[in-house]
């Protein structure tokens, strides 16, 4: 396992970490969510990322009892805020009231008295930007929260928050959490630089795209049985853009004959291509079996030659998303 650090923090990361939206709590038992924890652990993974909103908070509790008894100086753990947690109005959101309860709670699920790194998980516009980076500054004022960062926000957004911080001397942002893969790449034209001028690095989720890039679902076949496309709490919906879009199956087939020849599966060359982008501090993955684990983290370390980036995008073609402006955070609270 290769290190990486968030941004320009201090803090080092495993440059793959580990994940379980979807996962824990819901698709997976948890036996089998603990195996895959271990199987992490196992395979050198210090960074473990959740949110609260994950299985209404069963995610948490589960990566909570399968982390413990680990040595806490010795991992890294990720959880986030701003999606409804209740039926009140204050249960969701930014503000100041949601985050602070919020980061308590997951605190308790988890079993642990601080976050290495507490997200928005969302952008808040119902929220004033100064009431919500001024509680999350309180957090890491009291020792609860260590670093600050946020999750699919927009450029313009995190430039926002920094020039508050800055003004206000409160702690920085560190990290953007986007969806980042060969077939979504809408932050690199505006979001990335950003970042890498401000210091923040992203920790991107579903390098896979949601699996699909592991090749595992065949034009014109039905979706594995226990596959996330047939998960109907939740992956089914996520993957069923994909799932119609031939053209595009067909397209990531021919990705295979390039993961053959780098000597890895396609998923981990899906995970591997994320990494070569340098304002990348760690790559998200998730598991429903400890071999997926085992598979992914051989992405670790691999350079890919620019000829083979060259190959990928040629193969891919027109069905890359780039557009900014599908960066999208809710007009009203949910």
């Amino acid at each position: 396992m290769e290190f990486r650090h968030l941004g320009s923090s201090g803090l080092v990361v495993s440059e793959i970490s580990y994940g379980n939206w979807i996962t824990h709590g819901s698709q997976v038992e948890e036996d089998a969510a603990v195996a895959c924890v271990r199987a992490a652990l196992d395979e050198g993974i210090t960074t473990f990322d959740t949110a609260d909103v994950y299985a209404r908070g069963r995610a948490e509790e589960v990566l909570g009892r399968a982390l413990k008894g680990e040595r806490r100086d010795g991992i890294e753990i990720f959880s986030k805020v701003y999606w409804p947690m209740g039926e009140g109005k204050n249960d969701r959101g930014l503000s100041r009231k949601h985050i602070v309860r919020g980061c308590e709670e997951s605190l308790r699920r988890l079993g642990t008295d601080y976050l290495d790194l507490y997200q928005a998980h969302r952008f808040d516009y119902e929220t004033p930007l100064e009431e919500t980076v001024r509680a999350f500054d309180d957090l890491v004022r009291q020792g609860k929260v260590l670093y600050v960062g946020v999750s699919e926000w927009r450029a313009d957004e995190i430039e926002r928050a920094l020039k508050i911080a800055d003004d206000m001397g409160f702690d920085r942002l560190v990290s953007n959490q986007p969806q980042y893969n060969m077939l979504w790449r809408v932050i690199e034209s505006a979001v990335v630089p950003v970042s890498e001028r401000e210091g923040l690095g992203q920790i991107v989720w579903s390098p896979i795209a949601q699996g699909l890039l592991s090749g595992k679902y065949a034009p014109g076949q039905a979706p594995p049985t226990g596959s996330r496309a047939t998960d109907e709490s939740g992956g089914a919906q996520t993957m069923s853009k994909y799932m119609e879009d031939e053209e595009l199956l067909h397209r990531v087939q021919r990705l295979r004959p390039i993961a053959d020849e780098a000597g890895l599966s396609m998923a981990a060359l899906a995970v591997a291509w994320v990494l070569q982008n340098p304002n990348v501090s760690s790559a998200i993955i998730g598991a429903s079996r400890p071999e997926q684990v085992r598979d992914n983290v051989r992405a670790s370390g691999v350079l890919l030659a620019p000829e083979v980036m060259e190959k990928i995008d040629e193969i891919l073609g027109d069905r890359v998303q780039r557009d900014p402006g599908l960066t999208l955070s809710p007009e009203r609270r949910p």
